[in-house]
């Protein structure tokens, strides 16, 4: 199975000069922990999560004019969207991540994570759970 079948294609993402007050508010509205950070032709350059935030905060709200490029983790691991989902489940379980961005030609298309991932290999079952258990 490939990243492309499960990938979720709307994705928000973030500019380099964002504000940690902007970016908390793309989270909350997006019901999301993290962004990819994307230059003006859409390549990835950072990855920042809600931790990253939280970290600033410990400044008080004054962390919050911080910018995504001076909190966000450079260079993050990224998958191509024709990459295999077994790839991407090593990668998770090797570094410890919660969803990756996915690339074509270089540029954000998408972004995977652990929940596509086990709702790809679930799905036919929890379906079966779902009618045995709450309909009727």
């Amino acid at each position: 199975m490939k990243i492309s079948e499960i990938m979720a294609n709307r994705v928000v993402a973030a500019r380099p000069n964002a504000t940690c007050t902007s970016l908390a508010q793309k989270m909350l509205s997006g019901f999301v922990s993290g962004l990819p950070v994307t230059d003006d032709e859409g390549h990835v350059i950072g990855v920042v999560t809600e931790f990253d935030i939280l970290k600033v905060l410990r400044k008080g709200k004054e962390g919050l004019s911080a910018v995504a490029e001076e909190i966000m983790t450079k260079d993050p691991i990224c998958l191509d969207a024709d990459q295999s989902v077994s790839e991407a489940i090593e990668l998770m379980a090797e570094h410890h991540i919660i969803r990756i961005p996915v690339v074509r030609n270089g540029k954000l298309v998408g972004i995977v994570s652990r929940t596509d991932i086990l709702s790809a290999y679930v799905k036919e079952e929890f379906q079966v759970f779902e009618s045995e258990h709450f309909e009727g």
